[in-house]
């Protein structure tokens, strides 16, 4: 992807300041690049354990608490 990236479709950022990857601009990618980041629409899968369970974890009691 050779182009600018544009705020709130391709990251946002946070309010304590972090810049987050869309799970849009990080599908669009096309792969995992394992680190974990928010978005990730790959559900995690070159992330290395423990931490890929633990993300998956907190992105399942995340969809649980939003479903309430």
């Amino acid at each position: 992807m050779n182009r600018p990236l544009t705020e709130g479709k391709d990251y946002n950022i946070l309010p304590d300041g972090l810049l987050v990857f869309t799970a849009s601009y990080l599908s669009e990618r096309g792969y995992c690049c394992g680190n974990g980041c928010l978005n990730c629409p790959y559900d995690y899968m070159n992330v290395p354990e423990p931490y890929k369970s633990e993300l998956m974890m907190k992105r399942k009691k995340n969809e649980n608490s939003c479903k309430k």
